[in-house]
């Protein structure tokens, strides 16, 4: 497991002054298929990384991009949220400069997937029709316009909690959205689940998580592992095979 800089990229890309990431390593000699995942709201702290290491232990390259790189999440949270509600801006330069990083390194097979959670769901939603293999969406906001931002996905598996009050019915319109186009999709609404259920203990500040609680996000150890078999067989099949 070790730090990437990605700022020389990022840079020449026109993307962030400075730009890294969590690299988590399988196992073993490689090549290995290759995922870029991509962080909540809160940055790429200690959970987001023990996400990228369970990747990598089932077998994926996993590089967790830090879209806060470049001054830390107060500084870049509105900017990047910013860029994801207009489809456009630094997040998405970065985003592509570290999936080039990724699939070029000699560890990787060249096959690469996509993950988000929470904002980084979001991300992941709207890149996932630009030189990705497979996508995994983990309680990811929509955009505006669904449809046409979904043109030409690959194909995506989705995890959302009945009980998030944030994204009610998101993932039933995801899922129309993607059978109305034709893309191969896997999206199921967990019913006792909330906002980023996948995480094994809570995260934010702590002053914020009773607020957190009422809204829905917490840790759910009962939805999680299916959520997590999910992806890894999604990943499995269009990374893999």
């Amino acid at each position: 497991m070790s730090y990437v800089d990605l700022t020389e990229a990022s840079i020449a890309a026109g993307g962030s002054g400075r730009l890294g990431g969590y690299l988590a390593e399988p196992a073993g000699d490689g090549p290995f298929p290759a995922v870029l995942m991509i962080h909540e709201a809160f940055g790429l702290d200690d959970m987001m990384r023990r996400h990228a290491d369970r990747l990598a232990a089932a077998g994926y390259l996993t590089l967790a991009v830090d879209l806060f790189s470049d001054g830390g999440a107060r500084r870049c949270l509105v900017s990047t949220m910013r860029s994801m509600a207009s489809g456009t801006g630094k997040a998405f330069t970065d985003i592509a400069t570290a999936r080039t990083w990724l699939a070029g390194s000699a560890l990787s097979t060249g096959k690469t997937g996509v993950i988000g959670f929470c904002m980084g769901g979001g991300f992941a939603l709207l890149v996932a029709n630009d030189g990705f293999d497979a996508a995994s969406i983990n309680y990811g906001r929509l955009p505006h316009d669904l449809e046409e931002s979904l043109r030409g996905s690959c194909p995506v598996v989705g995890n959302y909690g009945g009980q998030d009050r944030t994204l009610r019915g998101a993932a039933a319109r995801l899922e129309a959205a993607l059978d109305k186009l034709g893309i191969e999709n896997d999206v199921k609404e967990f019913p006792s689940a909330g906002h980023a259920f996948m995480n094994d203990a809570e995260v934010g500040p702590q002053l914020l998580r009773p607020l957190t609680r009422v809204m829905g996000i917490r840790p759910d150890p009962e939805s999680s592992p299916e959520a997590w078999q999910r992806i890894e067989h999604h990943f499995a099949k269009h990374l893999r095979g």
